[in-house]
């Protein structure tokens, strides 16, 4: 496979406007419903009601995100944007447990990406029948928008490495960096600040067990925390400009800068090719991606990649 067969273009071929996500809890203009009916407050915890096309395996558990852990059957424990939670799905109902209104308006409606339409965005993909049998394997995907700081951290820690050990390394550099934090009866750490790492050394990074990351890992904190990589502007400007930025960071290529802009910045025309993604392409998509696909490609990807790694041999 050539790079440029999988590489995002920029340029829209449909009205991409559909697909942003929405301010507030509407409808689209077709009349069809986001993903959930109602969004409650009930006893101290948020209840989601009607859920359609969202299962917290699929998305928590499929190597977009590194700090999520089930605890028991449905039952999610995790950290992001440095709040603990705790959440439960059983079939179309999700609580958010210890949550208020105010605080899934303001982290949890926009990291699960509430909203969003991903009823249509099934539709549309589904008109290919190769993507119509990965959405069929998963329908429940969905991407997460995560911290750009601890995406980039992750995904340089996730070169040439494999999901448990990825999270290994991101729990042991929480609790060596972090700030040791609370929320109800939970205890975490947050995830370090640029500024901290940027002083330290490879060595200093030692008891973490990142191998030759621990430099790359330097090198993104001194030049974000210099502003140098200003991770504040990328979502807004063009992504093959926001990408060059980004691989001007020690050890950061096109694959893990593809998956900082896609999971941490929000460009759905991202599109992180590692070997699964490699191999379905060759198979499926040697001329690269329908074109009607390219401004979401990304969420393309998610479903091409789960479906990839679930059903091709090695």
């Amino acid at each position: 496979m050539r790079a440029a067969d999988c590489r995002p273009y920029e340029k829209p071929f449909f009205n991409y406007e559909l697909f942003r996500p929405q301010a507030h809890y509407t409808t689209l203009s077709g009349g069809i419903p986001l993903d959930y009916k109602t969004v409650r407050e009930n006893g101290g915890d948020i209840v989601v009601t009607g859920l359609t096309g969202f299962d917290l395996g699929e998305i928590l558990d499929n190597g977009q995100c590194f700090r999520w852990r089930m605890r028991a059957p449905g039952l999610w424990e995790g950290v992001a944007h440095n709040r603990l939670l705790r959440l439960r799905q059983e079939h179309g109902t999700l609580v958010f447990y210890d949550t208020d209104m105010r605080q899934f308006d303001a982290v949890w409606k926009s990291y699960f990406d509430f909203g969003r339409n991903y009823a249509d965005i099934r539709k549309l993909l589904s008109r290919d029948p190769v993507m119509k049998k990965a959405i069929s394997f998963a329908p429940g995907l969905r991407l997460l928008r995560q911290d750009p700081w601890e995406a980039l951290c992750s995904f340089i820690f996730s070169q040439n490495n494999n999901i448990p050990r990825i999270k290994g390394i991101i729990e042991r550099f929480c609790e060596s960096f972090g700030e040791p934090a609370k929320f109800g009866e939970g205890r975490f750490f947050t995830f370090p600040l640029p500024e901290k790492i940027a002083a330290l050394s490879p060595g200093d990074m030692a008891e973490v067990r990142a191998g030759f990351r621990a430099k790359y890992i330097i090198d993104a904190a001194k030049k974000v925390s210099s502003g140098e990589v200003d991770l504040a502007r990328l979502p807004s400007i063009p992504i093959d400009r926001a990408r060059q930025e980004l691989m001007g960071i020690s050890g950061v290529g096109p694959k893990v800068a593809d998956c900082v802009l896609l999971f941490g910045l929000g460009h759905m025309a991202a599109f992180p090719a590692d070997v699964w993604i490699g191999r379905a392409m060759e198979k499926y998509y040697p001329n690269g991606l329908p074109q009607e696909f390219l401004p979401i490609a990304g969420i393309a990807q998610q479903y091409l990649f789960h479906y990839a790694r679930n059903t091709m041999r090695d």
